[in-house]
């Protein structure tokens, strides 16, 4: 005969529960007891009853086992947490792997290779991707020349603004007066001027024969 399992339930009436759980808790403290003795266990058992109530049993001091439980609790959590990262990890990687190798096909299409295998409505979306592609890079390729002519006309405008200053420093700066002679070239060049005019005034005679002293000696 088979017997069938017995299905577990809270018990209602508040006195037979208490009754109950005096008496499974003193035999859950003998089969402790028994475990630690008889097969030389480390065991701890802690109970709170229903109205916060904390019975407890340890063959040992109860911190320092429940201080070894919480070190092998984190020990295990600490593993779970690694299996459980390896185990995304791989899924990671072989998804990458896969959308790598549908990359480097896109790549391959769109560079004209590996093509045979592509049906015509394949081609009629790669050539649109294409156009969409070349449109695109036309359109920035006239945005960044539009750039290039906004700096080219700032620095022109900047160039002439300082063309414009220089040029209005030049005509506010002094002229230089001109240059008068000094007084020693004045008079060097009123004696020149002189000896120039008496040279002019100077009569000059010829005379034929020896001078009158040497003439009276020979006499």
């Amino acid at each position: 005969m088979v017997r069938g399992k017995v299905e577990l339930r809270k018990i209602e009436n508040a006195a037979s529960r208490q009754v109950t759980f005096s008496k499974r808790r003193n035999g859950l403290l003998k089969k402790a007891n028994e475990l630690s003795v008889l097969c030389d266990a480390e065991v701890a058992v802690i109970v709170f009853s229903q109205r916060g109530r904390l019975t407890q049993f340890s063959n040992l001091e109860m911190p320092k086992t429940i201080a070894r439980y919480q070190k092998y609790a984190a020990v295990e959590v600490d593993k779970t947490d690694t299996d459980y990262c390896i185990q995304q990890l791989k899924q990671e990687s072989a998804s990458m792997a896969k959308k790598i190798e549908q990359l480097e096909a896109s790549r391959g299409k769109l560079m004209g290779e590996q093509l045979g295998s592509c049906s015509l409505e394949e081609i009629r979306g790669l050539t649109e991707q294409l156009e969409r592609g070349l449109s695109n890079i036309r359109l920035r390729k006239d945005e960044m020349f539009m750039e290039q002519m906004e700096k080219l006309k700032l620095q022109e405008k900047e160039l002439l603004q300082q063309k414009a200053t220089l040029c209005e420093k030049c005509r506010e700066m002094p002229r230089e007066p001109e240059r008068r002679e000094t007084d020693y070239e004045a008079a060097t060049a009123g004696s020149s001027v002189g000896l120039s005019n008496e040279s002019s005034t100077v009569e000059t005679t010829l005379s034929i024969g020896l001078p009158t002293a040497t003439y009276c000696a020979l006499k």
